[in-house]
């Protein structure tokens, strides 16, 4: 199955939900028509039943380099209603990575900057090429990536969040991963080798097990030690009931025989 937009080409492959931003000419960089295009595509994934990850990419040499030179004019330009309405449309789509019920991998080539890194943040993995270059510009020219900072500062420690949101400088591939920005990286000539192999491993799992993993985790941000525990034992308890769980285990059983 495909389809495409102007702004968002949208594919499923197998299992694989393969989301690219088509705007190579403007280094992919955030619009309106971007945004809402990559929401669309995000909850088309998200109904098909077949789907067990989603993978967001960019189409050319470059992931998101951020808000556009139109979009800066129009938020120069907007009132206090309307940039909080821009805001917002920029919250939900990080807010509905989150809700996806299944992983959604930012596979990064080249630039991911300012409202770019922060979709590449705002995803469950990071899979980055080795020329691939991260940062958040935004305080250079006395803006704040302020909503990222929500998904930032729980993905790296505190004081590097501090350092790349008022440095405002770029890192490459490999501090990424070092600091936990990034899951992996991989050789640019091979990164949609390891991109594919990568996402494939999902397809062996259970989507039942897939929605419900994903879930929990970000459902136990700020639980006690306790409660998490508890919660814990409740998805547990939802998980030995699925049937995926109760083929598993039966096919577990006979080839132990």
């Amino acid at each position: 199955m495909k389809s495409k937009s102007k702004s968002v080409i949208y594919s499923v492959e197998g299992a694989v939900a393969l989301i690219t931003l088509n705007r190579p000419e403007k280094r992919n960089a955030l619009n309106d028509a971007l945004v809402k295009g990559l929401k669309e595509s995000l909850r088309e994934a998200d109904m098909d039943d077949n789907v067990r990850v989603c993978v967001i990419m960019g189409a050319g040499a470059d992931f998101c380099s951020g808000a556009d030179l139109a979009a800066l004019q129009k938020i120069s330009e907007a009132t206090v209603t309307e940039n909080l309405e821009d805001a917002r449309s920029l919250m939900e789509l990080f807010a509905l990575i989150r809700r996806v019920r299944v992983p959604v991998v930012a596979a990064v080539r080249g630039r991911a900057l300012a409202g770019g890194c922060g979709l590449a943040t705002a995803c469950d993995i990071v899979l980055a090429a080795h020329s691939a270059r991260f940062g958040y510009p935004e305080v250079r020219i006395g803006f704040v990536p302020a909503m990222v900072m929500a998904i930032l500062r729980r993905n790296v420690s505190e004081k590097r969040a501090f350092e790349l949101v008022t440095r405002g400088a770029e890192i490459n591939a490999s501090e990424a991963e070092r600091i936990g920005l990034a899951n992996h990286v991989y050789d640019d000539g091979k990164f949609e080798e390891e991109v594919e192999a990568f996402v494939a491993e999902f397809e062996k799992a259970s989507r039942s097990a897939l929605m419900l993993s994903k879930r929990l985790l970000y459902h136990m941000d700020g639980m006690t030690f306790e409660t998490a525990l508890q919660s814990g034992a409740d998805v547990n308890t939802i998980a030995r009931m699925t049937e995926d769980c109760q083929k598993g285990i039966s096919k577990f059983l006979k080839k132990d025989k």
